[in-house]
């Protein structure tokens, strides 16, 4: 990627600035006036760039790197050579993402695509809804009656904002999304093609079929929420769904009614909560979760990617597998299961059966 055309460079800071911001300490003051710019992979490091490692691995790649400083922990500075200014922090990945965040803010959150700065000709907006100073509208965006939006927050193109919905201060709601039913703390992103509060999936089995069951509960997204791309998020039967302060969702997550998530989890792309499922606090749950409904999550629990949750889950541990279970137990299980291929498919001897 010889040029970035999309997210350009920094004007310019300098290295002892930067230490600065990121609570961290330059290892050297003799390199405190090095102008910085970008952050970059070590592999491809230029001057100009800043980058960091996490362990000894990184050893080959530093050795032709040509960053012009590299993040580490004081653990591992001997493996920088000498010629690279270090940047000494105890959470060498945590600084990596403020420094980045600090080169390129307009990354963080959807941008605005039309370049309007207030609302769009083309946005339509029921005279009952209440902006604050500051919103912008793009292009063909619907806000319905009685909406509120709050000071500084950006709606998209084409977005759709229903009725009565509430959205707090300095949010970002990126093109295509629609927010139904729903109320919306501060600093909010919800990015392209989510959908927010939409009917949760309720039937009861009749003699003539499936009855639908009526979805009149609603939304609650605390601040600093951030949901991905095409995620959607059903509004409750006839309590709230709830998302936590500070929690981070990926894309083409579906959570179901009622689901209650606490603050500061992270929730990676293609998990299935179903309804009334609880997870705690500071949860991370990889890729490709399921999670059965009903079910109660535990403070801290992390769970591994493709695992099958169908029971409660203690606070604290880990887990994986189908269904999910403590995982060294689950890690022992897949083990033992494939000696057991691997043997019967070796004839005595070591040759391969036919």
């Amino acid at each position: 990627m010889e040029q970035n055309v999309f997210f350009l460079p920094h004007e310019g800071l300098k290295l002892a600035e930067l230490a600065e911001f990121l609570g961290a300490e330059l290892a050297s003051s003799d390199h405190a006036d090095l102008i910085v710019r970008s952050v970059a992979p070590i592999s491809r490091a230029r001057a100009g760039d800043v980058c960091y490692i996490l362990s000894r691995r990184n050893r080959d790649e530093l050795a032709t790197c040509e960053a012009s400083a590299v993040i580490c922990d004081k653990a591992l500075a001997d493996l920088v050579p000498p010629h690279i200014p270090v940047i000494l922090s105890s959470n060498p990945h945590a600084a990596f993402a403020m420094a980045g965040g600090l080169f390129y803010p307009a990354a963080l959150r959807p941008v605005v695509f039309s370049g309007e700065s207030e609302i769009a000709p083309s946005a339509v907006i029921d005279p009952s809804a209440k902006l604050e100073k500051g919103v912008i509208v793009e292009p063909l965006a619907v806000i319905g009656a009685h909406a509120e939006i709050g000071e500084g927050t950006r709606i998209g193109a084409h977005c759709i904002i229903g009725p009565s919905v509430k959205i707090g201060r300095d949010c970002s709601i990126a093109a295509g999304a629609s927010i139904l039913c729903a109320l919306l703390g501060n600093g909010v992103i919800i990015h392209n093609g989510a959908r927010i509060g939409q009917d949760g999936f309720g039937y009861a089995p009749g003699p003539r079929g499936m009855i639908k069951i009526v979805q009149i509960g609603r939304v609650i997204i605390q601040d600093n929420v951030e949901i991905g791309a095409n995620t959607s998020i059903d509004r409750g039967t006839m309590d709230d769904t709830v998302i936590g302060e500070g929690t981070k969702i990926d894309n083409q997550v579906q959570i179901g009614h009622n689901v209650q998530i606490g603050r500061h989890c992270a929730i990676v792309a293609q998990v299935g909560i179903a309804g009334s499922a609880k997870i705690g606090n500071g949860v991370q749950i990889g890729g490709q979760v399921g999670i059965k409904g009903h079910v109660t999550i535990g403070d801290g629990v992390q769970i591994a990617a493709q695992s099958g949750i169908m029971t409660d889950l203690a606070a604290g541990g880990q887990y994986g597998g189908t269904p999910g279970r403590p995982l060294n137990d689950y890690l022992r299980d897949v083990a033992q299961q494939m000696s057991k291929t691997k043997l019967r498919g070796t004839k005595p001897g070591g040759k391969q059966n036919d």
